[in-house]
C-alpha cells in the first residue's frame, strides 16, 4: 500500500505530530509512504532524514503553482492513496488530481481534526466533493461533517494516537529551574496555539481566581499564535505577571509538559485535543472543557475533570480542588494512563488508517482486533 501524505503548515501543532506518527507508523508496518511538506516548516525539518520527502511551498489555499508541482509528483509516483492533512492541502490535492489526469486517479483521503463547519462557498463545495473518505479524529467531528451534508458512508472515525514509548522516554524538564519559578510552586500547564478557539482568555481569568486561593500556583502556557499580545495585556491587567507565564513555541514542549502537576485545557471548540493524549500517557491529572471530541477522550471524574466551556469560575474551582488533593490527582492520572493505552496508542491509530485505506482500494490487510475505525 503506497500512500502520499500532504501537509502545508509551517508551524508545529498537534496535527503535524499526527502526520509524522502516521507516516512513520505506516512505514513500520512495511507500507511505502511519501510526504509533501512546506520546505521551511517544522514537519519538514523533523522529517529531514527520511526518504521520499518532497518540499512544496503553498502560499494560500488556491495555489495553482503548488498544485501543478503536486500533480507532477502524482504522475511520477502514482500512489494508491493521497491523504491531505490540513485545509490548504485538501485544495492542493483536489486541484492536483484534476491536473494530473491519471486513470485511475489515486483515492483521496482527508484527515479532519477540527470541529469547524465546512465553508459553503463554491470552491469549498467542489474540493470536498472530490474526497473519497474523511478520517475524523473524533465522533464529534464526524457528526458535524454529516450535518454539513457529507454522506455518512464517506466518513469514519480514526482517533488520533500517542507514541507511548516517546512519552515514556522523553526527559522531564525541571520547569521550576528553567523558568525561574519557586521550587515548591504547583504548576498548572497548557500546551496549545494562542488562537481564539483554545480559550486561553478563560484560563487566564481562572488563574486570577486560583491564585487568590493558592497563592504559590503558577500557570505555564506553551505555544505561539496571533493572540500573544492580547493575552499578555490581559495578564498585565489582572496583575498576574508573576503567576502566568507565556513561554512561546518550545521545541522541548513535551519535556516541559512532563513537569506539570496538572494540565488544564480551556478550549471553546476542539476536534479531539491530541495534546491530552500526551498528558494521559504521562499519568497527569487533567481539567478540560466539554468541547467537541474531548468527552470522548476524558471520562469526567474517572480519567479527568470536565467543566463547561467559557466558564472560568468552574475551571478555577476544578483546578483549586485538584491542587489540594494530590491523591485524587494520582488516581485520575493512573486511570488516564490506562485509558490511553487501551484506546489511543499510535499502533491503534495506524491500524485504523490501514483499515480505512482497505475500504477504498479493496486490498486485504492484516487484521488487528485493536483497530480504531468506528462506524455506525
Amino acid at each position: 500500500m503506497f500512500s502520499l501524505h500532504v501537509d502545508t503548515a509551517q508551524s508545529w501543532r498537534g496535527g503535524q505530530n499526527q502526520v509524522l506518527l502516521t507516516v512513520m507508523g505506516l512505514r513500520s508496518r512495511g507500507h511505502r509512504t511519501a510526504l509533501v511538506a512546506h520546505p521551511t516548516g517544522e514537519l519538514h525539518r523533523r522529517f529531514a532524514k527520511g526518504p521520499d520527502l518532497i518540499p512544496i511551498r503553498s502560499s494560500n489555499e488556491i495555489d495553482f503553482r503548488a498544485a501543478w508541482q503536486l500533480s507532477r509528483v502524482l504522475r511520477s509516483l502514482r500512489p494508491a492513496i493521497v491523504q491531505a492533512h490540513d485545509a490548504h492541502a485538501v485544495a492542493m490535492v483536489a486541484i492536483a488530481r484534476s491536473l494530473s489526469r491519471l486513470n485511475p486517479s489515486p483515492r483521496f483521503v482527508v484527515s479532519r481534526r477540527v470541529d469547524f463547519n465546512l465553508r459553503r462557498n463554491a470552491f469549498s463545495q467542489w474540493k470536498y466533493a472530490q474526497v473519497d473518505l474523511f478520517l475524523c479524529s473524533s465522533n464529534a467531528i464526524r457528526t458535524m461533517l454529516i450535518s454539513d451534508g457529507i454522506p455518512r458512508e464517506r466518513t469514519t472515525t480514526v482517533y488520533d494516537g500517542v507514541d507511548l514509548r516517546q512519552v515514556e522516554t522523553v526527559p522531564r524538564l525541571d520547569v521550576h529551574a528553567d523558568l525561574r519559578i519557586p521550587k515548591d510552586a504547583p504548576l498548572v500547564g497548557n500546551v496549545a496555539a494562542l488562537v481564539p478557539h483554545k480559550g486561553h482568555r478563560y484560563l487566564i481569568e481562572a488563574a486570577a481566581t486560583v491564585v487568590r486561593q493558592v497563592p504559590d500556583a503558577r500557570f505555564v502556557i506553551v505555544g505561539e499564535g496571533q493572540l500573544k499580545e492580547t493575552l499578555r495585556k490581559q495578564i498585565s491587567e489582572l496583575h498576574l505577571e508573576r503567576h502566568v507565564l507565556l513561554t512561546g513555541f518550545r521545541l522541548d514542549a513535551l519535556s516541559i509538559q512532563k513537569g506539570f502537576d496538572l494540565f488544564a485545557m480551556s478550549s471553546v471548540t476542539e476536534g479531539m485535543g491530541s495534546v491530552l493524549l500526551d498528558s494521559m500517557a504521562m499519568g497527569q491529572a487533567i481539567v478540560a472543557t466539554r468541547s467537541g471530541g474531548i468527552p470522548e477522550v476524558l471520562i469526567d471524574d474517572q480519567t479527568g475533570v470536565l467543566v463547561n466551556t467559557r466558564n472560568p469560575d468552574a475551571l478555577a474551582s476544578a483546578i483549586v480542588r485538584l491542587l489540594g488533593e494530590p491523591g485524587q490527582r494520582a488516581r485520575l492520572g493512573a486511570a488516564a494512563r490506562q485509558r490511553v493505552r487501551n484506546l489511543f496508542s499510535v499502533e491503534q491509530m495506524v491500524q485504523g488508517t490501514l483499515d480505512a485505506y482497505a475500504r477504498l482500494v479493496d486490498t486485504p490487510l492484516a487484521a488487528d482486533t485493536d483497530h480504531q475505525v468506528v462506524d455506525d
